[in-house]
């Protein structure tokens, strides 16, 4: 069975197609139910916010914090982005939110369709119902860090979504949490198959260790990266850094399938260009002097190309063109690094700096670097800041989320760009969404 997704005026809005979701007759069958599961992955790698594609956050949100440099037209909509200059009616936002939502919707029409469910195994039921909570944490968490306070929903009932209410960050975290460690429970400990592209018991803690992080529990965000870490069976370290981004590395925790067995990854075809001047974007100067000397990401990460006397860095993670053949690399969402890293910083906020060390330099030896010279909480922290910049650049937004999570957003962007303000650290809701709901409503401070 086939179940496409529409756009939707309103959020919690949904056209016929979506109706089928709920009708019992898909969740009776194995078969189609899995495939109403697989439909919301494919929505979510290929549509909207957490999509590798141009649209999505990744390049999006690069162009707002101070990854990438806009090249493009300044009439396009990226061009808002790189300008810090995003209104409540840019269209990007809309969509984002749009599809965010509906992929929620989803997500909550599978949970509640297979707990009615009088013909699946309790397995099937199990699965299904953990990979789907797993999928509404992982969005909402996204939603969050991008505007704030948001609502949290868990229900298909369109009377209630239609007038929902934002609800506290900190809310929003215990309600993902609670999803995730559901998930946690129902979800196996072993893969589905050897692609990791459907979320296990581990892709839930790795999720969870993030957002203790967010929320500043740093013994649970320690526990949690480490009973990932510890699984030294499943998630092997990998010191080749090349071989860090194929499809079969064994540090991925959590990645998406590419939408054919002949394509590689949309983000592979959103970064890399092959002759100076770039025409979209490329890698910020400040992002390419972050690396120290010596530094192997440097030289196995990024790429350059060059015009004359004019040189130019693009992202090179990813070596192949989504329709570069032969398939060598699936779009990672969750892989050990972030672990280390997540450990690190949360052991350093307790006063483990001897751990917190440790943990970073695994990171830093894996790269060519001597082990770190921090040795006070301060001064450990601000290097872990720095190593996130280097090791997670063009992963969904995180330099972004970090910056504001450090306190240190105002003071790195009003520097690099010039319309930078304060209020910036979140998006405006959409005003499509304000005038439909008015439950929503206060707009964003500065919107």
């Amino acid at each position: 069975m086939t179940i496409v997704f529409h756009g939707c005026e309103k959020f919690t809005e949904v056209d016929m197609p979506f109706a089928e979701l709920n009708a019992k007759s898909v969740y009776e069958e194995k078969n189609t139910a899995y495939a109403a599961l697989a439909n919301i992955f494919a929505e979510i790698r290929d549509n909207g916010m957490l999509t590798g594609k141009t649209n999505g956050m990744t390049r999006e949100i690069g162009l707002y914090a101070d990854e990438l440099t806009w090249y493009g037209n300044s009439a396009q909509a990226s061009a808002n982005f790189y300008n810090n200059t995003i209104i409540p009616t840019h269209g990007t936002i809309a969509t984002w939110w749009n599809s965010c939502y509906s992929q929620i919707y989803a997500a909550n029409a599978v949970i509640e369709g297979v707990s009615a469910s009088r013909k699946l195994l309790q397995i099937d039921k199990d699965q299904l119902t953990g990979e789907a909570k797993f999928l509404r944490a992982f969005l909402h968490l996204y939603l969050s860090q991008l505007w704030g306070e948001i609502p949290y929903l868990t229900g298909t009932d369109y009377s209630f979504n239609s007038n929902v209410r934002r609800i506290p960050t900190m809310e929003v975290y215990t309600k993902i949490i609670e999803d995730l460690e559901a998930a946690s429970i129902l979800l196996p400990k072993e893969y589905l198959n050897p692609t990791r592209v459907h979320p296990n018991f581990y892709a839930a803690k790795a999720l969870l260790a993030r957002v203790y992080l967010y929320k500043g529990d740093w013994a649970k965000a320690v526990s949690n990266a480490s009973e990932v870490l510890n699984n030294t069976a499943t998630f092997v370290w990998v010191t080749e850094l090349n071989n860090v981004f194929l499809k079969e590395s064994t540090t991925t925790i959590w990645q998406y399938a590419p939408r054919s067995a002949t394509r590689n990854t949309d983000d592979g075809t959103t970064f890399i260009f092959n002759s100076g001047p770039p025409s979209v974007v490329a890698l910020t100067t400040s992002l390419v002097n972050a690396f120290e000397n010596g530094d192997q990401r440097k030289v196995k990460w990024l790429r350059s190309r060059s015009s004359g006397a004019s040189t130019w860095y693009h992202s090179f993670k990813y070596k192949k063109t989504g329709s570069n053949t032969p398939q060598t690399e699936f779009t990672i969402v969750l892989r050990l690094a972030e672990m280390y890293l997540i450990r690190a910083e949360a052991r350093a906020q307790q006063g483990e700096l001897g751990g917190a060390a440790d943990d970073l330099n695994k990171i830093r030896n894996t790269a060519g670097l001597a082990n770190t010279s921090a040795v006070t909480k301060v001064d450990i922290l601000e290097a872990i800041l720095r190593e996130r910049r280097v090791e997670l650049f063009t992963e969904f937004g995180h330099r972004f989320i970090d910056l504001k999570r450090f306190n240190a957003i105002d003071a790195a962007l009003s520097v690099s760009k010039a319309s930078w303000q304060s209020t910036d650290k979140l998006l405006p809701i959409p005003q499509g969404e304000i005038n439909l709901n008015p439950n929503i409503a206060p707009q964003n401070l500065g919107y």
